[in-house]
């Protein structure tokens, strides 16, 4: 599939412009040739509640290259490398590849700036992990049947093409994307990237060891100077949208694999939000994960949700399992057949590019971003269905939604830029009647397996 040029949306960078005026809605609309008209901020809403199912590590080109419609390519650009063999910048074909690889690619910071190669993005085969230089191993998609529930939503109700990442970074920095918009410190002009430093495996937060005294930074006009290692310990002071919620009184709930002495709460976000883990809205983040599943069954889902994987059951490279499409099916799954159905939105979203090829260029707004598209599906009965929305979004604009939903005010990180993701999205037409998605695992499944105790991702 040839390549189309991205043009960035205007209206979602600047945050006072209507959602309605992005010619990313209306490109979207002559695109599927589909009638009828996106919510606006303005629109009542029916959501009354938003659960963001949360993967890892896949661009949006890996899962959905070849889907009809998107804005995916088979071949990639690949620059001069003589470590790899590579005598000349080219573009070769992408290689579909099994959703289980047999290896973890470099998704740090570094390694994005490499790959992206001042815009270019043709740096992947230089990106330098575990073993010396990517080469064309990060030069592949998925085949489409090992991830079918996926494409099934997608086909289903709306997916969103342009979903970057607000930092070209790894798992650490994104999950505190996911809930902050942002990891800039308190009065400072740094912000954090990569992931906390600890000489073994640990907890990323304020449950760290004591050694574990050493994040990294990144400032504030992008440029790259050395401060590796010398942030602050992993236990932060910035707000995040919790205090907007409670501030409020809406509830929320952050469910996540349960604590093992080393990986637990590597991914519990709220884990590295000083306030939340030594004050009263700690017993908001629920382990284990699988209880969403129970909760949505028995009345006991909280307005807004986060659902973190865990390790097998996520969809990072190198995992050696393919039960990630299950597990976000067994989600949907639960919150379609319970009452939740009419007034839910399901935003499923990876949370970082996991060193995989795309094959379109990240605006450049702020420090260290925006980094490379990721996949995202909204799954509601109110999605758009069948839609593709071309606006460019990033993890504020997910944030921006629940703060508009709610009336919440803003946290003026990047969900002050960031579009909200209200365009895919229709209050007015008749509510999609819920199918259950198809997958390879069920709900019984998930809910009477040990965990794992693995992390979901371990970063590098």
């Amino acid at each position: 599939m040839k390549n189309r040029a991205f043009i960035p949306c205007i209206c979602a960078i600047v945050a006072s412009v209507a959602v309605s005026g992005c010619g990313g809605t209306s490109g979207s609309l002559l695109k599927n040739g589909r009638s009828g008209q996106p919510a606006s901020q303005s629109s009542p809403s029916p959501i009354q509640h938003v659960v963001i199912v949360v993967q890892e590590n896949r661009t949006f080109n890996d899962f959905f290259a070849t889907f009809p419609g998107a804005d995916g390519t088979t071949t990639g650009r690949i620059a001069k490398d003589a470590a790899c063999g590579i005598p000349k910048p080219e573009t070769i074909p992408l290689t579909k590849a099994p959703l289980i690889t047999n290896r973890d690619f470099v998704h740090i910071y570094k390694g994005f700036e490499t790959a992206r190669n001042h815009g270019k993005d043709d740096g992947f085969d230089r990106a330098s992990g575990q073993g010396g230089p990517e080469c064309t191993a990060p030069y592949q998609y998925t085949d489409p049947l090992q991830i079918q529930p996926y494409w099934d939503m997608a086909e289903q109700y709306t997916l969103a093409e342009h979903m970057f990442t607000t930092q070209g970074d790894s798992s650490f920095t994104a999950h505190q994307d996911l809930i902050a918009g942002g990891t800039l410190l308190p009065s400072s002009n740094k912000a954090l990237v990569n992931f906390p430093s600890c000489g073994g495996n640990c907890f990323w937060g304020c449950d760290a060891q004591p050694s574990t005294t050493k994040t990294s930074l990144i400032t504030l006009d992008n440029k790259w100077i050395p401060y590796i290692n010398k942030g602050p310990f992993p236990c932060m002071t910035y707000e995040t949208i919790a205090t907007l919620l409670d501030n409020q009184g809406i509830s929320w709930r952050y469910y996540v694999p349960p604590a093992s002495k080393n990986f637990g709460k590597i991914l519990s976000a709220f884990d590295a939000i000083h306030d939340v883990r030594y004050g009263p809205d700690w017993k908001n983040v629920v382990s284990p994960e699988t209880q969403v599943l129970s909760d949505a069954a028995h009345g006991q889902l909280a307005s807004v949700s986060w659902v973190i994987p865990d390790g097998p059951d996520s969809d990072h490279p190198g995992k050696g399992t393919d039960r990630g499409p299950s597990w976000v099916a067994s989600v949907v799954n639960a919150i379609g057949e319970s009452t939740y159905w009419n007034s839910t939105a399901i935003i499923i979203i990876w949370d970082d590019w996991g060193g995989l090829y795309d094959n379109l260029d990240p605006p450049q707004m702020g420090y260290g971003g925006l980094g490379f598209r990721v996949p995202a599906i909204i799954v509601s009965p109110y999605a758009r269905a069948g839609y593709i929305s071309t606006t460019q979004y990033e993890f504020g604009s997910i944030l921006k939604f629940v703060e508009d939903n709610w009336n919440l005010g803003s946290l003026g990180t990047s969900d002050a830029r960031a579009a909200s993701i209200i365009d895919c999205f229709d209050y007015y037409q008749a509510p999609i009647q819920f199918k259950p998605i198809v997958s390879q695992y069920d709900q019984a499944y998930f809910l009477h397996k040990q965990p794992s105790y693995a992390p979901p991702d371990s970063d590098f």
